[in-house]
């Protein structure tokens, strides 16, 4: 459940971004993906539109109706608080980087990698005893 300060601050947070509970639709739907007959039968998934600037927001994060219409909320918050100061979020921010790990390497890097483990190599060939074979 929500404590009455997130929901005080989350208000305070909309009033401040002139957000309008009277600018938002908000619409009941039935989720999708996992979760059988449950998740087909009841509506717990929020659809909320801010109506002055286009932003559509669908949230089934949580079971609860309650939850999702906070946590849709606060998406609609931090995506007008995105456009109004021009910086990126956290969630985009983790998009960025999990695109950038997932990038292939370039024929240069992947050539200077193999240079890099070669030397490692000698150097560890340096660190053997002198003498024969192990066992």
């Amino acid at each position: 459940m929500i404590g009455q300060d997130k929901r005080e601050a989350l208000k305070r947070r909309m009033v401040s971004l002139g957000i309008l509970e009277d600018d938002l639709i908000e619409r009941f739907i039935r989720g999708t993906g996992h979760g059988g007959q449950k998740i087909n039968k009841t509506s717990s998934c929020v659809y909320l539109q801010h109506q002055p600037s286009g932003i559509e927001i669908k949230c089934q994060a949580q079971r609860s109706r309650e939850m999702n219409r906070f946590l849709a909320r606060r998406e609609i918050c931090d995506r007008i608080e995105e456009i109004e100061k021009g910086r990126r979020s956290k969630r985009q921010q983790q998009i960025e980087k999990i695109r950038r790990q997932k990038r292939r390497r370039s024929r240069r890097q992947r050539q200077r990698d193999v240079v890099l483990k070669r030397q490692h190599g000698q150097k560890k060939e340096l660190r053997r005893k002198p003498g024969g074979e192990e066992s």
